[in-house]
C-alpha cells in the first residue's frame, strides 16, 4: 500500500471513532432523559402531597390561632 492510502484509511477509521463516540453520548443522554420521564409523575404525586400537607398544616394553625 501506498502512504496516501494509508492516510486515508485513518483519516477514515478516525473519523468512525468520532462518529461512534457521538453516537455513545446521544444513546446515554436518551437514557438519562428516559429515566427522568419515567420519574415525573412520582415527582408530581409527592410535590401534591406536600403541598396538601402544607395547606392542611396551615389550616390548622390558622383555626388554633383564630379559634
Amino acid at each position: 500500500m501506498t502512504e496516501v492510502t494509508t492516510m486515508d484509511q485513518q483519516e477514515q477509521v478516525a473519523r468512525i471513532e468520532r462518529m461512534q463516540e457521538e453516537t455513545r453520548k446521544f444513546a446515554a443522554e436518551q437514557r438519562k432523559i428516559g429515566r427522568e420521564v419515567a420519574l415525573a409523575p412520582w415527582q408530581l404525586v409527592v410535590t401534591a402531597m406536600t403541598a396538601g400537607a402544607a395547606l392542611f398544616g396551615a389550616g390548622a394553625a390558622f383555626m388554633k390561632l383564630f379559634g
